[in-house]
């Protein structure tokens, strides 16, 4: 998938609005706690400084509805652009109103200014047209680098496309192109590791990834529905039983098409999440009635690692067990350290897949780490999004 970036137009002087995903976390004193989504868009913003633009930066923060929520104000987030960045950022306490207005107007070359929360107004997630109006007129050339929002059609991240030029920002070509590497020609063997705990919210993912992949490795929660769809006792484990019959066509398919279909064999099992008073690891095939699985065992471990070690592309996406809880975190760790000395291309994606790198790995471990939980996810069922869909063709 190839579209026209920041590279390919003439950005000197001009205006230039570029929407960010500057959905930081935050403590209660309003400090930033984890500033990797800043960090990724500081070569777009580099670029565009040295090429001498008008930088006119817009995000959402949070989830304000509608409303002017005083504490998901973005000002911080101007400081710690400007201090990532070293040079002056200015804030506009305002979206579209007077004060925005004024600091669009007295922005020179290399300048900096980031708007007050697009969700502060209703009309940024209804796509409202007139709202997309008033933001583009705050720019000359649209640059979309909010990856992780290019799944919503809203106002900042579609809408204002139609009123000028749209290319992509160097994030959003980095992960556009890492996710279709896996999609269109990945080094082979391919293997994709799925996990989380619902098989409903990676159905689509699975049917699209099953017909490319070598192998589909699946644990998380989700694994419980393929084994109760093969007739296996799982408990008290979490189950979809609307979705056994989806399970049992994944199977029939990837054995139809020699693919390798690695489920759990054993699983670490407990009687309550909540203070458990009974931990057991057993063979998948004997979990007791009165036991849930929450997270794979270390026979598992060993299966999956050695298909993730014979691949040469992998792709990650969901948690191994409940990885949040240190009792359950040892399968999930034991991934990540797999993927990450497996000298793979590695991509990874989800949101609780990157958190659950940052706290047993190193990022840097890993070939591409996306910016985008839900973009990726939809990005991998082959669904077209909204803000990519805008954007120039290459």
């Amino acid at each position: 998938m190839k579209k026209k970036t920041i590279r390919d137009v003439d950005v000197k002087r001009k205006r230039v609005l570029v929407r960010v995903d500057y959905n930081v976390p935050q403590d209660e004193s309003g400090a930033i706690t984890d500033n990797s989504r800043i960090r990724e868009t500081l070569p777009t913003m580099e670029h565009l400084r040295d090429n001498g633009a008008k930088v006119v930066l817009v995000s959402h923060l949070g989830r304000p509805d509608g409303k002017v929520v005083a504490k998901l104000t973005l000002e911080p987030v101007a400081a710690e652009l400007e201090r990532m960045l070293g040079v002056p950022v200015h804030f506009a306490h305002d979206t579209i109103g007077p004060d925005a207005q004024a600091k669009v107007a007295a922005l020179g070359p290399g300048g900096f200014l980031l708007l007050e929360n697009l969700r502060f107004h209703p009309e940024e997630e209804k796509n409202d047209p007139e709202f997309a109006k008033q933001l583009a007129a705050f720019g000359e050339i649209f640059v979309n680098d909010a990856f992780g929002t290019a799944h919503r059609a809203h106002a900042s991240t579609a809408g204002v496309a139609a009123y000028m030029p749209a290319v992509a920002g160097l994030l959003m070509e980095k992960e556009l192109n890492a996710l279709s590497r896996v999609l269109e020609n990945p080094e082979r063997p391919l293997a994709a590791v799925i996990g989380g705990a619902k098989v409903s919210s990676k159905i689509a993912v699975l049917e699209n990834l099953l017909p490319r992949v070598n192998a589909l490795i699946i644990g998380g929660g989700m694994a419980c529905t393929f084994l109760k769809g093969q007739g296996l006792e799982i408990g008290k484990s979490l189950v979809e039983n609307d979705h056994l019959g989806t399970a049992r066509d994944l199977i029939a398919a990837a054995k139809g098409q020699n693919t390798q279909l690695l489920l759990p064999v054993d699983g670490v099992c407990v009687d309550a999440i909540d203070d458990p008073t009974r931990t057991e690891t057993v063979a998948a095939d004997r979990l007791p009635a009165d036991l849930m699985m929450v997270d794979i065992g270390p026979k598992t471990v060993a299966e999956f690692g050695k298909a993730i070690a014979d691949a040469r592309t992998i792709l990650w996406n969901g948690p191994m067990g409940i990885f949040e809880r240190p009792a359950f975190a040892a399968g999930t760790r034991a991934i990540a350290d797999a993927v990450a000395a497996s000298g793979a291309t590695s991509i990874v994606g989800g949101g609780d897949t990157v958190a659950a790198i940052e706290q047993f790995s190193d990022p840097s471990r890993f070939t591409h780490v996306s910016t985008g939980g839900g973009a990726s996810l939809e990005f991998l069922e082959g669904r077209t999004l909204p803000g990519v869909a805008v954007l120039q063709d290459a």
